[in-house]
């Protein structure tokens, strides 16, 4: 049976039947998911500014949109 070490806390655990893998409870799954969703972790995007025509370009399209 493989053993992995917990992503949260560290501690050895049977990855196979584990419902809570690759967490060893429930409450190091909770933990994580409430780091993800407090902005704790990220994943690393390139980030680009818009340019007035775009931004203007986007405003129209969404104009047309909403007039349908």
């Amino acid at each position: 049976m493989p053993i992995v070490k917990c992503p949260h806390c560290g501690k050895e655990v049977e990855f196979t039947g584990n419902e809570f893998r690759p967490f060893c409870s429930e409450r190091c799954k909770m933990l994580d998911f409430g780091a993800w969703a407090d902005g704790e972790y990220s994943l690393p995007t390139e980030t680009s500014e818009l340019s007035e025509e775009d931004i203007d370009q986007i405003e129209a399209a969404n104009n047309d949109r909403s007039r349908r």
